[in-house]
């Protein structure tokens, strides 16, 4: 079984960054065990076509010593943006059909939606509109 790759407020900024998008993110629950905030961390982009990402790690997981050092995120949940506001993509792409959210998102993934929402034309979106479809 293939170990999920931990993520951090910093390593989730970083793919955003070199992806185009401008970044803001905050780290939510401290090291104190009674912090109030449900995340960890989230981190929210806007890339040069206007359309960005949420992303959102909500809780640690908590590893064995021999696999990784104490608290980890390895899954984070995914909002995609259009114009400041959660919408689903135009069909024909891989993620948020139908919906406005992934929850339960590896790295891998989220380097794969990152990647597919910095390159998309928000002309589809109109297109789409225009055609009745989306």
């Amino acid at each position: 079984m293939e170990q999920l790759q931990p993520m951090t407020e910093g390593s989730v900024r970083d793919m955003m960054d070199q992806a185009g998008a401008r970044c803001m993110s905050r780290g939510g629950r401290t090291d104190n065990y009674g912090s109030p905030r449900e995340f960890s961390f989230e981190v929210k982009g806007m890339f040069p076509n206007r359309l960005g990402l949420h992303i959102v790690a909500r809780q640690y997981n908590y590893r064995d010593p021999w696999e990784a050092e104490g608290r980890v995120n390895d899954l984070v949940d995914v909002t995609f943006l259009r114009e400041g506001q959660p919408s689903p993509l135009p069909k024909g792409q891989p993620f948020f059909q139908g919906r406005e959210e992934e929850t339960g998102v590896d790295e891998a993934g989220l380097r794969e939606m990152i990647a597919s929402v910095s390159q998309l034309n928000p002309k589809l979106f109109l297109l789409q509109e225009l055609a009745g479809d989306f």
